[in-house]
């Protein structure tokens, strides 16, 4: 379950064959773009993960869930091989924003776990997770926190030699993936152009031994197949004060839906229970062979075009260092294909525009302020459409400050947003206003060492599905009831966190306390043959956990880091909520040598048996991962790289509980991948 790298800002030490050299070594500087305000890591009041480089090649899978699900705090919806949203502490869907180098990242992924997330990792050049005050800034719902993704599809320099790129080919054996990827950029005077694409193609994958549903003897999930396509063009005109460019980028995805279950059609509920097939002298059309679906597994054949717009002026006026423009237009569909023809198609046109103006300091102090509007349509249409279309429009400024003091940082935001959520056949408009505010700051009291701690007061408006969805969902086998007269839901947040990032120990400890006051969930009020009804509700809620990791340096060449996480999320007076990730801890040892780095480490993932009414309980398991990765030149001096990975090598049989159709779609067996990429 968890990947082969290092966790949180220690990952960037043990990639680092210098650091590992120095007699005092300390962890390299990262800057974070989604801060706001350009921040290194050791600047953030509160934990912040960033991959780049070398890690994050090894890293990248085929989705932006699995290729975070091993940070500590981090965990994935997994809904087969094709969907898999990141999970922050707990919290995912409209709760965790996903961005595109600032903007937000529009499709139907909030909606349901079986939906794509339109943001490929194989073109990420980096990828950062924010929590806390600089997350704020991104927007009412970044309860739990943001993904920011980095790419080069609209270019910021022209290239110093007028050509750049890299190439990566890869393959695995779990699910017979092969995957290849290219960046191009080019460019002279004042111009650059950017190309960019990427290829995919994975079959139905293996799970561990000792799996065979209805007693086939496959250990395939049958339906778990994802074949991708992706391609960007960008333009930019660069000048000696910033850019403004833009880029167009298609996405096409064909992927399949495990567990989706066809004798689920014609359920329906009586009150607030469930009832399936015919009443009393009525005849029913339908088999109810409740204990598992039948036909052929349905496929999302997806089709996504964005049109992006992003610039930066440095020094536009008296008082200003920077002007940013980031706004994008999207046009998303897909269709659900059961059985050769299309059961439900899903529309979202959405256009987004940010715009930030960052002041120089004043009497002090440094920030930013911003204004972000955008407006989302949303449709679906067909036997599943349980969310009648709706227009969902946005508003929010905020601001951002910070203040420098010796040895202190202090940092605080402030956001007011309104929404306006219409839906468009019942002409039921609801509106909601939100203001929400943060404080923060860290100390280094002593070299190498550092104390952060920050308490954001955050409010979130309902989400259009939450407030107006009616209808069956066989894909995460569920029938869904929203409520038009939800609030808005208020979280007061404390984190306290604790690094050292110099030296030959070095860790990073969090731990955090949420309470969220009318949190809006999705209430199991009756299960019949495995169809639950979902009324979403209000209560006040508590998330509490720690995550952290420590790394120790053996010698110039080998380390060993202990990491892990917990989290527990309750509903005040009503138990556990549904679907949270179980405890986990995991040993790693890391060695370079030469041209050659690898690790090897040993992941245990506790019993789930902390569980919600009509949830079950999942177990524990542990994997075995390994990696290896050989870095060279070729004559002229272009570097490559080459590496193997090997994940889950005792083919252990696990189950992710944070997974709608965990039962129906375990994780992969044993899998190796093998990959190279050449930069020049």
């Amino acid at each position: 379950m968890l990947a082969l790298s290092g966790a949180g800002p220690i990952a960037q030490a043990q990639t680092t064959a210098l650091a590992a050299a120095e007699a005092t070594p300390s962890l390299p500087p990262v800057t974070v773009s989604a801060s706001g305000l350009q921040l290194g890591t050791s600047d953030m009041t509160t934990p912040a993960t960033v991959l780049e480089g070398d890690e994050l090649v090894r890293r990248r899978e085929a989705t932006l869930g699995e290729t975070l699900n091993s940070e500590p705090g981090i965990t994935s919806s997994h809904f087969g091989a094709g969907a898999s949203r990141p999970i922050i502490r707990g919290m995912d869907g409209p709760r965790v924003k996903v961005l595109s180098d600032g903007a937000e990242l529009h499709d139907a992924s909030t909606i349901s776990p079986d939906h794509a997330v339109v943001s490929e990792p194989l073109l990420a050049t980096q990828i950062e997770v924010l929590r806390g005050p600089s997350a704020l800034i991104y927007g009412n719902g970044a309860v739990g926190g943001v993904v920011n993704v980095l790419d080069g599809k609209v270019p910021t320099a022209v290239p110093a030699k007028g050509l750049e790129g890299s190439a990566e080919l890869r393959a695995n054996s779990g699910a017979r993936e092969g995957a290849g990827a290219f960046s191009l950029t080019g460019g002279t005077g004042n111009l650059a152009v950017h190309v960019e694409g990427v290829a995919r193609d994975a079959g139905d994958y293996r799970v561990g031994k000792g799996w065979a549903p209805e007693g086939e003897a496959t250990r395939k999930v049958l339906g778990s197949f994802n074949r991708t396509n992706t391609g960007s063009v960008g333009l930019s005109w660069v000048g000696d004060r910033g850019y403004l460019g833009a880029a167009y980028t298609r996405q096409a995805a064909k992927y399949g839906l495990p567990g989706h279950n066809h004798s689920f059609e014609g359920c329906h509920t009586h009150g607030n229970q469930l009832h399936c097939g015919a009443h009393e002298g009525e005849e029913d059309g339908h088999d109810h062979d409740h204990g598992a679906g039948h036909g052929d597994v349905p496929v999302v054949d997806l089709r996504s075009e964005r049109f992006d717009i992003r610039g930066e002026l440095r020094n536009p006026f008296a008082g200003f260092s920077a002007l940013r423009l980031r706004a994008g237009v999207t046009d998303y569909v897909h269709d659900e294909v059961e059985d050769g023809a299309v059961s439900t198609t899903f529309k979202n046109k959405a256009y987004d525009t940010r715009i930030e103006l960052q002041h120089e300091p004043i009497a002090g102090f440094k920030g930013v302020i911003g204004l972000q509007t955008s407006q989302r349509k949303f449709s679906a249409e067909g036997e599943e459409a349980y969310v009648q279309p709706t227009v969902t429009r946005r508003t929010g400024l905020f601001a951002l400050e910070e203040y420098r003091l010796g040895d202190w940082r202090f940092e605080a935001a402030l956001r007011h947003d309104r929404q306006t959520a219409r839906a468009e056949t019942s002409d039921i408009e609801r509106s909601h206003n939100g203001t929400s505010a943060s404080l923060g700051a860290v100390w280094k009291f002593t070299p190498g060492y550092q104390l952060g701690a920050s308490f954001t007061r955050a409010s979130r408006a309902p989400s259009a599905e939450e407030l107006y969805a009616r209808g069956l969902h066989m894909a995460t086998s569920t029938y869904e009831r929203g409520d038009a007269s939800l609030r808005s839901e208020t979280s007061q947040n404390f984190d306290l966190s604790l690094k050292k990032t110099a030296g030959d120990t070095t860790f990073g400890v969090s731990v955090f306390r949420n309470r969220i006051n009318n949190y809006i969930y999705g209430r199991t009020l009756d299960a019949l043959d495995g169809l639950q009804l979902l009324q979403y509700s209000q209560a006040d809620a508590t998330f509490t956990g720690i995550e952290g990791q420590v790394r120790q340096r053996l010698n110039r060449n080998l380390g060993i880091t202990l990491f892990g996480d917990t989290v527990r999320a309750r509903i005040d007076g009503a138990g556990n909520l549904p679907r949270i990730p179980a405890t986990r801890a995991g040993l790693r040892l890391d060695g370079n040598w030469n041209a050659w780095e690898g690790q090897v480490e040993w992941v245990q993932v506790a019993r789930q048996n902390r569980i919600a009414a009509f949830e079950t309980a999942t177990p524990g398991y542990g994997m075995l991962n390994v990696g290896l990765a050989y870095n060279g030149q070729f004559s002229g001096g272009t570097p490559w790289q080459v590496y193997l990975k090997g994940t889950n090598l005792t083919d252990r049989l696990a189950y992710a509980h944070t997974s709608f159709i965990k039962n129906a779609a375990p994780l992969m067996g044993r899998n190796l991948t093998v990959g190279v990429k050449v930069a020049f």
